[in-house]
Formats: C-alpha cells, structure tokens, sequence
C-alpha cells in the first residue's frame, strides 16, 4: 500500500493532467455532454507525446486522430443543439443503433485492416506490439467516429478496446495510464447503459410520426 501510494504521489505532471482529462471526456460523453470535447482535446495532446516516447506509435499516430475528431465531434454536437434551439426543443442529436448484422461486416472489415497495419508496423517500424498496437488504433478510429455521431454500440466497442490496452500499457510501465483505462472498462458500461435508456426513451418533441407506437 505505501509503494503504491509513493508510485502515485511521484506521477509524471503531464500523465496526470492527461489522465483526468481522460476521466473527464468519458464522464462527460456518458452524460452527452458536449464539453467532453475539449477534456478530449487536452489529454490527445499530452498522449501524443507520451506514446510516441514509449514506441506505442499507432497509438500515438491515433491521438492525433483523436484531436482532429475532438474538433469535428464539438462541431457535430454543436450545431445539431443550434438547430434543435431553434425549433424550441432541449437536449442534443438523438442517440442512433446501428443492426448488428452491419456491425459484424464492419468488425471483419476493421479486423483485415487491422492485420494489414501490424503486418506493415512488424516489418518497417521499432514499435513494440505492432499487432495489438494496431488493432486497438483501427478499432478505436471507428468507434470515436461513432461517439461524434451518437451511435449506441461505440460504447460496446470501447470495452474491447479499453480491455486490450490496459495489457498494453502494463507491458510498457505506464501504469497510471493502465489503471485509466480499467475505470474506462467500468465507464464504458455505464456509458452503454445511459445511452440506451434514453435511446429507448421516444422522442416526444420530434415528428409524432416518428415515435414508435
């Protein structure tokens, strides 16, 4: 207990920062919060870095994804609550599912993807893990794209993903990273299940029409 409690008073300043804005982007993503966004933005700088200095390059090449996708997601988010004030009605772009046969096409799509990039990471870079390295990256580039555009199941994504990279980050002694992603293991679920009650909520502002009877 006190080793640990030494680990953890002696973390490196900007793990820590990016550490909590972590936190604070899944918290407030859950809560469909749009200033996840920024607290996105703030900690893919920091990891940008970190990742690249610890030969997770896939991992680093993806929190410049993330920064570009932190901006477009504030921008989605962002005028659909414009368009929704001027029609008077509350909240932000309504929570969609995609069917599950569609997923299943995508996941062996990204799966191919993903064997192709570890292949190609194995054989021309230094980067260690290429392969889970590059799996976690290709994975995690859909599943932010269906944060931005509210898909119910990115959540479902997340825990794969999130349960992958903790081994990863062990594996490379960045264990306050590691203990981040466990809490994001548990707030993916949370996560999940916010999302799908209010996706199972009808919309009683949209078109009476459109509201399952």
């Amino acid at each position: 207990m006190i080793e640990t409690y030494q680990y953890f008073s002696q973390l490196p300043l900007w793990e820590l920062v990016a550490v909590i804005a972590s936190l604070m982007y899944v918290t407030l993503a859950a809560k469909e919060n749009i200033w996840c966004w920024p607290a996105a933005l703030v900690s893919t700088i920091i990891y940008t870095v970190i990742f690249y200095d610890v030969y997770l390059w896939m991992d680093s090449l993806l929190q410049v994804y993330y920064l570009v996708m932190a901006i477009y997601g504030w921008y989605c988010w962002r005028q659909v609550n414009f368009q929704q004030q001027e029609k008077q009605q509350q909240g932000n772009q309504q929570i969609q599912s995609w069917p599950l046969l569609l997923h299943g096409k995508i996941i062996l799509i990204l799966t191919g993807v993903s064997l192709l990039v570890g292949w190609l990471m194995a054989n021309y870079t230094p980067t260690d893990f290429p392969y889970l390295d590059s799996a976690t990256t290709v994975f995690a580039v859909f599943s932010t794209y269906l944060v931005a555009k509210k898909v119910l199941e990115n959540w479902l994504y997340w825990i794969a993903i999130d349960a992958v990279s903790i081994y990863l980050y062990l594996e490379k002694s960045l264990q306050p990273t590691a203990v981040l992603f466990v809490l994001y293991v548990f707030m993916a679920g949370y996560g999940y299940f916010q999302w799908a009650k209010k996706f199972k909520q009808p919309d009683v502002s949209a078109d009476p029409s459109q509201v399952p009877s």
